[in-house]
């Protein structure tokens, strides 16, 4: 059965949950729900509608003027455990594309192939000859079919091997071995894999530390999964992103990366009811309602929305994504008010006595 823990916490020191180190980091800063204009009897109907309508949910977090207002843990889910991010790690590897790219180690519009001269075929097709990191960020690689690397020894050499038959730039195939790429280019530039290069530029100044990510057989950070986070972890990178890359006084991504990579780079559907179809940036979605996004398989979340002010981090374990998704836009998104509300006790006691009552019941 599901249970349920949540937290409201001021301003702490925590001991950090890596096995490498032991640091102290600084966590976000708390408040209630209706000092930040939120409504806490509208958090509640999510959190009980998601409770009883995601198989399963794991965790919450939601951020509102750079405040932490709601956060909450599925048992056997914490505060501290770090949780598996699946594809919701392709937006880390962006930023480390973005930060390479601002200390001028590499441009977007450079060739694939110029990076890999050992692992090339030996007659690289014309489209494989186009091919650019811009393409790898936006999907729009050439592929029609996915490669499946899980029995191939060398990663690049077999994506690189893979039939190209599209013009790179002109058909979006969502591809994680794209994304591996990428990494694997970062890691020849820079000589770090993803993880230890983003650790002093991002997870280190966000209070992170250095978390696990699994690598390839090549010892290249996955790029595309493998990435673990805490939930607050997750939020505080969707708050750099909605800060437009600056933290505490210093701009840690460059603003026009951010702009770049969260704005719509290429077309990815024409379902306007369907949160994959609104379009695909640098390793980010698009969402309705002006939102955008990382996301990770079973529902794992980032979701930023510029427009409220407001940061949605979530994990889970769900088959049914846009339903997920759908809770957030019906149950959340009315919520948000420009100003604050009134101080309401009631509503805040009975959203903390709904929490405890499903830890006691479920």
């Amino acid at each position: 059965m599901k249970r349920f823990v949540f937290a409201a916490a001021l301003l702490v020191l925590s001991i950090h949950w890596s096995g490498e180190t032991l640091a102290q980091e600084l966590r976000l800063p708390r408040s209630t729900p209706e000092a930040e204009g939120v409504s806490s009897s509208q958090i509640r109907e999510f959190i009980v509608a998601a409770d009883e309508q995601v198989n399963s949910m794991h965790s919450f977090m939601l951020l509102r003027h750079g405040k932490v207002i709601a956060e909450a843990w599925w048992e056997p889910e914490s505060a501290d455990k770090p949780h598996v991010l699946w594809s919701l790690s392709k937006s880390f590897t962006s930023t480390a594309v973005g930060l390479a790219v601002e200390e001028g180690k590499l441009d977007i519009d450079d060739k694939v192939l110029e990076f890999f001269p050992d692992d090339a075929p030996e007659e690289p097709s014309e489209n494989l000859k186009a091919m650019r990191v811009r393409d790898l960020l936006t999907m729009t690689a050439g592929h029609q079919d996915e490669l499946n690397w899980w029995n191939e020894p060398h990663w690049a050499k077999a994506f690189l091997a893979h039939p190209v038959p599209h013009e790179p730039g002109t058909h979006f195939r969502y591809n994680t071995p794209a994304t591996y790429m990428l990494s694997a280019i970062v890691q020849k530039v820079t000589g770090e894999t993803v993880r230890d290069y983003l650790t002093p530029r991002l997870f280190e100044p966000l209070g992170i530390g250095k978390p696990k990510w699994d690598t390839s057989p090549q010892g290249i950070s996955i790029g595309g999964y493998g990435l673990y986070l805490r939930t607050e972890d997750i939020a505080k990178f969707g708050q750099l992103y909605l800060q437009k890359g600056k933290w505490n006084g210093q701009q840690l991504i460059p603003e026009s990366w951010v702009q770049q990579a969260t704005s719509k780079q290429v077309s990815n559907g024409s379902n306007a009811q369907s949160d994959w179809n609104q379009g695909y940036g640098f390793q980010f979605w698009r969402s309705r309602h002006g939102a955008y996004r990382g996301d990770g398989k079973d529902g794992q979340y980032c979701i930023v929305l510029p427009e409220q002010d407001a940061v949605i981090a979530i994990t889970a374990k769900t088959k049914n994504m846009q339903a997920e998704l759908n809770i957030v836009w019906d149950k959340l998104l009315p919520a948000f008010k420009d100003q604050p509300l009134p101080v309401d006790p009631e509503e805040q006691e009975k959203l903390k006595a709904t929490i405890e009552k499903l830890k006691a019941t479920r």
